[in-house]
This record gives C-alpha cells, structure tokens and sequence, in this order.
C-alpha cells in the first residue's frame, strides 16, 4: 500500500498551464484523505498557487500535500501556511552561459518561431526554462508543435555539448528545462523521502514524460514505482482507483 503519490503537473494533472478542472481537484481532495500526495513539476510557485492550490476545496487536508517547483529545486510544505523548505539557484554568470546557450540551440536546430506568447525564456530562479512558443501561447497551439518531442530532443542534443555542466530535461507541450547537475526530480523525490520519512517503496509517481530525457524519467531511475498517463483523463482514472485501493475497506465503494 502507497503512503505517497507524487504527480507531475502539465499533461498529467492539467493541460499546459491550465488549472485542474473540478473533477481532478475533487479527487485529489479525496486522495488527500486516504494519502500524501506531492506536485512536482518544471513550473514555478506561482503556477502551483494558480493551476493547483487555488482550486481545492477549503477544506483540504494541505498538511498531506508538498509542492515541488522547477523540477525539486524548490520544496514547499504547509504549516498554517506554505513554507519553503529550500531553492537551488542559479548565480548569474549560470544564468547568463544558461540563456546564452539556449538562444544558440535554438537557432543551431533551426526551430526559432518568428511568433511567441510571451518570454521564450523565463528565469525561474533555480531553473531557467525554454518554451518555443512563450509562456502564454494557447494550448492548442502548444500540442501541435512538437507532439513527438523530436524537436526538442535536437535542442537537448545541442545544449548537451554547450552546458554539459548542467542538466537538461524535456517536459510540459514545448518547454526545455535546464537545472544544476543532480537537481531533478529523483532529488526531489529523495527529499521527500528525507523530509517526509517515507521510503520509497512506499512511494508511487505518475507522470506524461517518463521516458530517456523526458522531465519525469528521473523519477523512474529513483526507483519509484511509476506510472505513465496520455493525459489529465488518464491521471483522474488511475486516481480513482488509488483511491479505492487506499480507502479502508469498510468505506470502500460496493
């Protein structure tokens, strides 16, 4: 029986940059019941306080929940309020050879779009992010531009050999992730192990990008036991039966 469920956030509990519908706040509400639950995602604070905690009920057991930005460089855990327990940052000479570099893959693979919603590039403190459409664009838009990650595998390909210093990791619809070596999701996952004092056989994670270079691969190389959605849909029906699994069995559903 799984005392931590840890879930990615775009493509697994909403749509880029979207907030979880009601159904999915409603079934974590649930699952916090009978669970810890985790959020890590390459988003930063502010998307989790919009996409995620903005949206559950009141009265939501949050001692249960831990949020991890930009990938587990950031940890928040509420204690009559979100407190940040730690963040990995970058210094600026990083974050300067980081953009430098990113602006030079870029061009390198030949993918610049002459369009964008918004910055292409966000400094997130301890992750500086690339979305090939900016950060605003539509949804729609973002789904059709690299479904395959085949672009942005070309990109990683190029950064690779420019940072190779640092980290690089593909997540969300377009985004490329670059953090410090080491801090992704498996150290994340470590420091809940740490933080929280659950093992982590006793930990489950559910993600869109589980796969070599995909942003929630480092989950499955932490030894977590993992399991890889298509979707928010997807991730609602694994949550039920989680749920159902985890209810004690005299409330258990007939």
């Amino acid at each position: 029986m799984k005392k931590l469920i840890i879930y990615d956030l775009d493509g697994t509990l909403a749509e880029s940059k979207m907030a979880v519908d009601a159904e999915m706040a409603s079934l974590l509400c649930a699952l916090l019941e009978v669970a810890s639950i985790s959020v890590i995602s390459g988003g930063d604070w502010p998307q989790f306080e919009k996409q995620v905690l903005a949206k559950l009920s009141p009265g939501a057991n949050l001692d249960r929940l831990s949020i991890l930005p930009t990938c587990g460089t950031k940890f928040y855990q509420y204690a009559k309020g979100w407190k940040k327990l730690y963040s990995e940052d970058f210094t600026s000479d990083e974050k300067k050879k980081i953009i430098d570099s990113l602006n030079k893959a870029v061009d390198s693979a030949g993918y610049k779009v002459e369009k964008t919603w918004g910055d292409a590039i966000e400094d997130r403190g301890s992750q500086i992010t690339y979305s090939a459409l900016g950060q605003q664009a539509p949804i729609e838009d973002k789904k059709t531009w690299d479904p395959d990650f085949s672009k942005r595998k070309k990109i990683k390909g190029v950064l690779d050999k420019l940072i190779p210093e640092f980290d690089v990791h593909l997540g969300g619809a377009t985004s490329v992730d670059v953090t410090k070596p080491g801090i992704d999701k498996a150290y994340g996952i470590r420091k809940l192990r740490d933080v929280l004092q659950i093992e982590l056989d006793d930990m489950m994670f559910l993600g869109d990008a589980i796969f070599p270079g995909g942003n929630d691969y480092p989950a499955l190389q932490a030894g977590v036991d993992c399991i890889r959605v298509r979707d928010p849909e997807e991730t609602k029906r694994v949550t039920e039966s989680i749920i159902a699994c985890l209810k004690p069995p005299h409330t258990a559903s007939i």
